[in-house]
């Protein structure tokens, strides 16, 4: 029965061939070395140089018969050439270069002696001292029979006739249609997508050009097919010449002969007992009797690698494969040997190289205890927590063993993480811009272990036609538990809108859970208090004129929201909702409390790939309080790029009689989208509706809609949005035009 092995078969054949030439040349070697020891015993008296080779002395009392030379001397001497330039003046004469004298030796082997009275030609400096015999191809097996293709040599006759010789051919490929038609797609595609004539776009240089390609093509189909089981696949290949239009048209064919598919006659596993039983065999995706294919022998070995460490082996390695083709029955014998490692629960955290925090906190963003069944998973997950942090160049995360015994057969291991800090200070700017809110510019300093662990001091400043400001945060996360973040904020605002003008000092606290871009979470909080000192200007109603106001506010917040779309900046399935409710109170000339409240509910439904539907709706009200009574700035109003599109900033709600936003008390918006996506641009179709009102609760009436489209340009952080926006039923002193431009989608 014939077999062949597709590792480790050769191993054999390979000791024997080259244990020959080392024991030729140790034989040399001694050889060498006796030869060295005879001549170190010759007398000091012994004339190498001479001639003579060195003989031993004979032994005492022995008589050696007289020896008469073979050759006398004046016979030998006689024999010499005469050195003497004036016998022969071919002795005086300078001698040749190498490179003449490699060309005078190449036209006496080609059978052709050089003419004495005919000029050689000039040397190639490229190629002195390069004997012409000394070919490598030489040495190189000729091609199988098959393959080997006769082309005509082909001669320019003038200049540009280079680019006339292009020539044009075309592909055929015949004998991949194997039974199971998915697989010969397949075959096909792996093909066309590797294929050098394919690559070539059918034109070529030359002829010999299109046989190169050929010759790569076949090899390459042998490569495809071979990694789906057809190990004694033959390709054979010519080329086809026809004339079209006066022109010479190749046809490269390749003929397959796939032959007998390969499958699994015997799985064997050889690895020690796991806890559950036969945790690599179930892991290992194989099964008697299905096509040897590479692709699926990886994966299923990839898989054991990956299952054994999320069990509870950190240490287990999957070793060489063996499998055993024969060629008869055309079964594969698998054989896969597997070190599973002892069974290990978590213990301790150590750390160690440039620490930018100790392994305390490490434990603190660990989502494992001690005593837990070890899981590579978990270990995962605490090297994409650090590396978020942002404070790591670099950053590893591996078990180490103990030897410490944890029950049950297992042991307990270390996890080491390894630190490698970096830098620590970032600068970032934002811009964009919106019609009735202008130009706005912020930008941040940040130093993101000012308080180490992981305290930050963030220096933030806004420059902008209608807002100016600066502000400093303290901001610890991680705060006590994975996932929290803590902040004390301090800032200074001016406002001039057409609502109100207002110079604005702010104390905040907030204790909080969101989202990352690594980690979105499906359900979020925030919990926090703040006091507002603030000097505004709006028109009073009960005086029927402008005056400035000063406003001192303290309130509390509260927000819970859940996430289930698919991205932060990019949606495109799923829902989001967030309810913020603020306890407030507002004292000028009388202590008024209140309580702001609102509702943010936003859906996606993925038609296909590129279609997408979006909608929005949002709702708010302000219960306990009258609005002369709220200051300006925390009133509800509607229209901008974050509200109702084809309005100005806050243009939508009641009026005062200077033609000016007044804010109202309650606030309903809803918009809906149709986002188009190809490649890295996309286009937006969207409607929004809205208003604001005086009173406590929305009405639903006088709502204002804008229609609009935008273009998106997608980038690896989120979209960039540009959208244009005009409004229905406009009323003087209504642009006619709203631009808005920001990042990400506008919900």
């Amino acid at each position: 029965m014939a077999k062949h092995g597709l590792s480790g078969g050769f191993r054999g054949l390979c000791g024997s061939l080259c244990a020959r030439p080392i024991a030729l040349s140790l034989a040399l070697a001694g050889s060498a070395t006796a030869w060295a020891q005879d001549s170190a015993a010759t007398p000091a008296g012994t004339d190498l140089q001479a001639g003579r080779l060195p003989v031993p002395a004979p032994p005492p009392g022995t008589q050696l018969p007289a020896v008469e030379p073979i050759i006398g001397d004046d016979r030998f001497n006689a024999a010499i050439p005469s050195l003497d330039v004036a016998d022969d003046p071919e002795l005086d004469r300078p001698l040749e270069s190498i490179e003449e004298f490699g060309r005078a030796v190449a036209a006496r082997q080609a059978g052709a002696r050089p003419q004495e009275d005919r000029p050689l030609p000039a040397a190639d400096p490229a190629r002195i001292g390069e004997a012409p015999v000394d070919d490598a191809g030489l040495n190189e097996p000729l091609p199988p029979i098959e393959r080997f293709q006769v082309e005509p040599a082909r001669f320019a006759e003038k200049a540009g006739d280079e680019k006339k010789a292009e020539i044009a051919y075309a592909v055929e490929v015949n004998g991949l249609d194997v039974p199971d038609a998915e697989t010969g797609s397949d075959l096909r595609r792996k093909f066309n997508d590797l294929s050098a004539l394919r690559e070539g776009k059918g034109k070529a240089a030359s002829a010999a050009m299109v046989t190169a390609r050929l010759n790569a093509d076949s090899a390459l189909l042998q490569r495809i097919l071979a990694a789906q089981g057809w190990y004694e696949a033959h390709v054979r290949t010519h080329i086809e010449r026809a004339e079209e239009a006066g022109r010479q048209r190749l046809t490269a064919v390749l003929d397959v002969t796939p032959g007998k598919r390969f499958t699994f006659g015997t799985i064997t596993v050889r690895a020690d007992p796991t806890v559950p039983p036969d945790m690599v065999r179930d892991n290992l995706a194989l099964h008697v009797g299905e096509p040897v294919v590479a692709e699926r022998v990886q994966g299923a070995e990839a898989q054991v690698a990956v299952a054994l460490p999320q069990n509870g082996y950190p240490f287990a390695r999957v070793g060489q494969r063996d499998i055993l083709l024969d060629r008869d029955t055309g079964l594969g014998d698998y054989t896969l040997p597997v070190t599973v490692g002892p069974r290990a629960r978590f213990g301790g955290i150590a750390t160690q190289g440039d620490m930018a925090f100790d392994a305390r906190h490490v434990g603190v963003l660990a989502r494992f205890r001690r005593g837990e069944l070890y899981d590579s998973r978990r270990v995962d997950d605490l090297r994409q927590a650090m590396v978020a942090t942002g404070l790591f160049s670099s950053v590893a995360v591996e078990p180490q063993r103990t030897d410490e015994p944890a029950g049950d057969g297992t042991e307990y291991v270390t996890v080491m993480v390894g630190q490698k800090k970096g830098p620590q200070r970032t600068i970032a700017a934002t811009a964009g811009y919106g019609t009735g809110q202008g130009l706005r510019l912020e930008g941040t300093w940040t130093h993101r272990n000012f308080f180490p662990p992981e305290g930050a001091l963030i220096a933030h400043g806004v420059a902008g036609t209608q807002e100016q400001g600066a502000g400093l945060t303290f901001r610890r996360s991680n705060a006590g538990r994975r996932d929290r973040t803590f902040e004390l904020a301090a800032e200074a605002l001016h406002s001039d809108y057409q609502a109100y003008n207002a110079y604005t000092g702010r104390l905040a606290m907030r204790m909080r859970r969101d989202s990352t871009p690594i980690w979105q979470k499906k359900l979020t909080y925030a919990v926090g208090a703040q006091l507002i000192a603030s000097g505004e200007e709006d028109f009073d109603f009960s005086l029927g004129r402008r005056q400035r106001r000063t406003f001192f506010i303290a309130g509390l917040s509260g927000q819970v929201g859940i996430d289930r779309s698919d991205s932060l900046l990019d949606p495109t399935t799923g829902f989001r909702a967030t309810l913020l409710v603020e306890p407030e109170g507002a004292l000028e000339n009388g202590f008024a409390p209140y309580v702001r409240a609102r509702l943010d509910a936003s859906g996606y439904y993925p038609v296909n790939d590129s279609l997408v539907f979006a909608g929005r709706i949002r709702f708010g009200t302000i219960q306990g309080a009258a609005r002369n009574d709220i200051a300006p700035s925390r009133r509800f109003y509607a229209g901008g790029g974050g509200s109702v599109r084809g309005f100005g900033f806050q243009e939508l709600g009641t009026l005062d009689p200077q033609g000016k936003p007044a804010g109202g008390r309650s606030l309903s918006e809803a918009a809906a989208e149709v986002r188009y996506r190809f490649g890295n641009y996309g286009i937006v179709a969207f409607a929004d509706i809205g208003q604001s009102y005086e009173s406590t609760m929305p009405r639903f009436s006088g709502l204002r809609t804008g229609l609009g489209i935008g273009g998106r340009f997608y980038t690896n952080f989120g979209p960039l949005r540009l959208d244009v926006a005009t409004p229905l039923n406009r009323r003087p002193g209504e642009a006619r035009v709203a631009v808005y431009v920001s990042i990400g989608q506008a919900f």
